[in-house]
């Protein structure tokens, strides 16, 4: 049962990467980074890049950790592929990453994080950023 963490190149990202490597280590679990999204880096900012992907590899191998990076353009939503991997693999966690929104803002623009809050059938924790 691997911790899950959808990582995206952002502060938001690197917190829930962050978080995400301290419960798995504290579980004794596998980790499982899932970079969704649905282009190339032009296309949609979510998209982690060769060169930060082997950032993040050479990250995590110093780590110690047992863990696999899911790494591919998807057309679902983000939020659905987490939920999809969850349920596949019986995640015991899902560690997503969540910006500071004006309430306005999250009801024209919707939310990822609120997607997976609602459909995810384990336990999920939403990491802020630092300021």
């Amino acid at each position: 049962m691997p911790v899950i963490v959808g990582f995206v190149p952002t502060k938001e990202g690197r917190a829930a990467l962050d978080a995400a490597v301290v419960e798995a280590r504290s579980r004794g679990s596998r980790l499982l980074v899932v970079n969704a999204s649905t282009g190339s880096a032009s296309a949609d900012n979510r998209y982690v890049d060769d060169a930060q992907l082997d950032d993040l590899r050479a990250e995590l191998d110093a780590s110690g950790l047992d863990y696999e990076i899911s790494h591919a353009v998807h057309r679902k939503d983000p939020a659905e592929v987490l939920v999809d991997l969850a349920d596949q693999t019986n995640a015991e966690l899902i560690v997503i990453g969540v910006r500071r929104r004006t309430p306005v803002g999250k009801l024209l623009l919707g939310s990822q994080a609120q997607q997976v809050l609602l459909d995810a059938e384990c336990p999920v924790l939403a990491v802020k950023a630092p300021r």
